[in-house]
């Protein structure tokens, strides 16, 4: 559902041309702070319901496990975008992939969205632009709960490099949809380089496909670049804890079958 409404908040500017662009300062004012509610709530009320005691055979102690190990995790990361960094380089991205590709996707979809969340109080990056970053975060962490497994070591680190690659460009691909409609309100006639209503698919295309490599793509591949970096360094034994963890939640104790 949180996705759902993101992708319809990402789109409706292009969905609907009829409406005029507001202007810059005011662009996503109105459904900005929708968006942030809709997306909190549902991330809390999914960790109640994955975390509720019966869920996918949880008891009440993995349940509150699982929640106490999320809110770390949170916390952990969201401390992490305190860390200087160069250009758009950031180290919060691989531990919310590792927590996808370890806890699955719902778990991967909450921490990323928490996790920007949480680390926009610490830095004051509280904006319009914030609902959308929890969306896209979340996505990073909900993606990485579909990646396949593999039982060699280097396969596995192969792909979540490839994949961190992926999403350290498609990020930033994705954050400049929420304001590439808005860049240049009032504008009828074709620039080269922004939206209007009178652009077929196809040119909206291209004028995007300009107007990301003219604007973020060298910071994207910072980020791309810092993502692979810290996967082929930290990755193996974050993964390692990570599955230390899951081994120990979903651990059972033995019962003797009763007698017959």
């Amino acid at each position: 559902m949180a996705s759902l409404a993101g992708v319809a908040a990402f789109l409706y500017p292009f969905v609907l041309p009829a409406l005029e662009p507001a202007p810059e300062n005011r662009a996503r004012s109105t459904e900005a702070p929708l968006l942030f509610a809709m997306v909190t709530l549902l991330a809390l009320f999914s960790i109640l319901v994955t975390f509720q005691p019966g869920h996918d055979g949880t008891n009440l102690q993995q349940a509150a496990k699982s929640t106490a190990l999320l809110g770390v995790l949170v916390s952990l990361d969201a401390t992490l975008r305190l860390v200087p960094t160069f250009l758009g380089a950031s180290p919060i991205f691989p531990l919310i992939m590792l927590t996808g590709v370890v806890f699955g996707s719902a778990m991967g979809f909450q921490m990323g969205a928490l996790t920007l969340l949480v680390s926009a109080f610490l830095t004051g990056g509280i904006g319009p632009w914030l609902p959308f970053q929890m969306m896209v975060a979340g996505w990073v962490g909900l993606t990485a709960g579909w990646l396949p497994r593999f039982e060699r070591h280097r396969v596995q680190l192969a792909v979540l490099a490839t994949f961190a690659a992926v999403w350290g460009f498609l990020y930033g691909a994705l954050m400049n949809l929420w304001s590439w409609p808005f860049a240049s309100p009032g504008l009828e006639e074709d620039a080269g380089l922004y939206w209007t209503p009178s652009l077929s698919a196809v040119e909206s295309l291209q004028h995007y496909a300009q107007f990301y490599l003219l604007t973020s793509a060298a910071y994207d591949l910072f980020r791309a670049a810092a993502n692979v970096a810290i996967i082929l360094i930290l990755g193996p034994p974050v993964l390692a804890t990570l599955e230390r963890f899951a081994d120990r939640f979903t651990w059972q104790p033995w019962e003797e079958a009763g007698a017959e």
